[in-house]
Formats: C-alpha cells, structure tokens, sequence
C-alpha cells in the first residue's frame, strides 16, 4: 500500500487562492482570526474558525460553529472560490521563506497505515482538540488542514519532484511572509512522482498530531498530509519559562543550578549552540548553562532531549513541576518569537525566569518514533507552517 496517495483535491482557481489562503486554523485565536478574515468573505478562517461569523461569546465547541463551517464551506463552493479537481493526482507543495524553502509531496495517506505504525508519531494528543478537529472534518466533509509529514531523503523522490517543480506552479499565495505554491502533478512526470512515491515505507508525523488522530474519528479511509525530505525541514527551538523559583531566592536558585551544569553569566542573549546547553534569562540578565555530566545512554531515544534534560535536572527536582503537560506554572515559548521574545515573558512580571533550547534535529524525532516513544510536550516547532485553503480532501473522495 503506497503511503501518498492520489486523490481529487477541493482547491481554489488561481485568480482565488489569495484571496483564499489563511494560515492554519491553530496558529490564530479566534479574535485575531475575526480581524484576519474582516473584509473578505472568500479567506479560509471562515470555514477553519468558524466562530468568527457569530457572536463574540459563542464557545468554540458549540454545535453552531460546526453548522457555521459547513455552511460556509458551501457557501465558497457555490461562488466559485473552491472546487473539485476534474481528476485525482499528487500533488508537489512549496513553502519558502527568509531565503528557504523546502518542497514535499501532498496527497491521502491511509488511515491504516497511521494506525498500524507505518505512519508514526511523536506526540500525545489531547481529546478535547482531536473531537473539536473531528466534528470540524465531519461538518464540512473534507479535511480542510494539511499534516505535514516527514520522510527520510531519497533520491528518486527528489528528482521526481524537482521535475514537476520545474514548471509554473498551478497557484501559488502568501500567507504571513510564505509563499506557498502548489503544482498538479499530472501527465508523465505525474506517473514518475507516483511511482517514486512507492519507495517510501515510513513517514513521521511532524505538525498535526491533533488532525492525524481526528481522521481515526471520522468517516473516510484517508487523511491529508504534505511529506518533506528531512534535509529541507527545520524545528526551531521550543522554550520554557515558569512563574516561580521553588521558593528560592534568584541567587540561591543559581546555586542550586551548580550542581548539574557549568554557570555563566552573559552580556549577551544566549542561544545554545548545541545540545546539554541552555540559555537562562533572570532578573533581566543572560547565563549559559552548560550540562556537566553527558545524558545516560541507557537506550531511550528521549533521555538525551534536551527539553527532558531540563525537566529531569531543573525542572522536576528544583522546581516540583512534575507534569509539565499540565502545570500551570510552566509555559511555551516558540522559538520564532527569538529570545527577546523568551525575556520579554519575564520582564512583563508574568514568569520569573525562562530557559532556551537547543532544537530538536530530524533524527532525534525519527529515533523517537520508531521506539515508539513521545516526546516531551512542546519540544518541536515547525516553520514555515502549512496553509489552510490551497488543498483540501473530501471524506469521500
């Protein structure tokens, strides 16, 4: 069974797809998504957020924004700003940004193969957010929200796609600073990507933990995904920073540091230039901390992690934030905010201190998922991100 599959896409014109892209549905609050879509019935937050088309107050899981989303879906088919693809392909999709770009393959990948592990994740899902994702699906009768995926380099695939990309893109849009263009792949460098998409055996959940498990709740054999080669994707970095010291003064919490890592005041922002460092921002100053004893190599993919290097030597024994998937003393920080971003958190008064990571690598998430193992929370951030709008999968298609 292939994992990438042809399908027929809902997709915009590309007089349209502008003026219908929008960034994806998690990224925005439903107030900045109200403001996004103000004045252009045809953006894509109609349909993702829903709630922006009814009164400020309606919950998000309030049956209406669900019969809001499928009206509106309708309602963007019925004006021409969405329709259905004559026939089913793959389908070559290009985020790029800042100078990078990184091209993969879009198309159904089985539901199946995610639940029998071909497809493999790294993450744990939260309920509440897969229903909500799943009764959006139902609704509107399509998944709306690309998964983006990752896969291991392969040659054959590379040609196979850098052949279509060749090409003028069948529509393209910029959403927040990305362009996004997509190429239907058909004809004879169709049939190539196809058959080049067979070699692939394992693909890896990147960004959409929440959509891939809300397909296994809905009607339907396949879910929507964009699969990239793992030399073109980049995890930025995914920082901590928490309301309290434990009841230590800032001074004796430095101390109690010393016994792990190496301590160093800095003049300058820290940045971990590798993994066991971290940067420290306290009382409006920088330290570097650098892990005195090499993670234990005790065949866990995740003990070398740096976000559960910092819950194992900082986080649980110093602080008592055990659960850091629910502590209400811990937040997330990504690492697109940059570190000012990180200090801005703690010179606001809300945290009292805030720590930067060294990101993730590919390879790190691979071994992970092929253990079979999650990740601690929050230890990816994918950029660029993927846009709602440009492609879309019927349930029934």
């Amino acid at each position: 069974m292939t994992l990438i599959a042809p399908f027929r896409a809902i997709m915009p014109p590309p007089a349209q797809a502008q003026s219908v892209a929008a960034p994806p549905y998690d990224v925005l609050s439903s107030a900045e998504a109200r403001l996004r879509a103000a004045g252009n019935p045809l953006s894509f937050l109609h349909v993702s957020k829903p709630e922006i088309d009814l009164p400020e107050g309606v919950a998000a899981d309030d049956p209406a924004v669900y019969a809001k989303a499928a009206e509106n879906m309708a309602r963007l088919k019925i004006e021409g700003a969405i329709g259905l693809t004559e026939g089913a392909h793959l389908y070559v999709y290009r985020a790029e940004t800042g100078g990078r770009r990184q091209t993969g393959i879009a198309g159904a990948a089985p539901i199946e193969a995610y639940r029998d592990g071909r497809i493999r994740r790294h993450e744990l899902t939260r309920t509440a957010k897969v229903m909500d994702r799943a009764r959006q699906i139902e609704a509107v009768g399509a998944h709306t929200g690309p998964v983006m995926l990752s896969h291991r380099d392969d040659a054959a695939v590379a040609e196979a796609v850098a052949a279509i990309a060749a090409e003028a893109p069948t529509l393209e849009a910029e959403v927040d600073g990305v362009r996004h263009s997509v190429w239907m792949a058909d004809g004879d460098a169709g049939v190539a990507l196809v058959e080049a998409v067979r070699r692939l055996d394992t693909l890896y959940v990147a960004d959409g933990h929440h959509r891939s498990e809300a397909a296994t709740r809905v009607s339907g054999a396949s879910f929507l995904v964009v699969a990239f080669p793992e030399s073109e994707m980049r995890i930025l970095d995914y920082n901590r920073v928490v309301r309290d010291l434990g009841g230590r003064s800032p001074d004796a919490f430095l101390a109690a540091l010393g016994g792990a890592f190496a301590v160093s005041p800095s003049e300058s922002p820290v940045r971990p230039d590798r993994p066991a460092r971290f940067g420290l921002y306290l009382e409006a100053r920088w330290y570097g901390l650098t892990l005195k004893s090499a993670p234990a190599e005790n065949g866990d993919p995740t003990a070398a992690l740096d976000a559960e290097i910092l819950s194992r030597t900082v986080l649980a024994p110093l602080l008592g934030i055990e659960d850091v998937r629910n502590d209400p003393r811990i937040d997330f920080v990504g690492g697109s905010r940059g570190l000012d971003g990180l200090a801005a958190r703690v010179d606001s008064g809300g945290m009292a201190a805030a720590f930067a990571l060294y990101p993730v690598s590919l390879r790190q998430l691979f071994a992970v998922a092929d253990a079979g193992r999650v990740m601690p929370p929050k230890s990816t951030w994918f950029e660029p991100k993927l846009a709602d709008g440009l492609l879309s999968l019927p349930l029934d298609g």
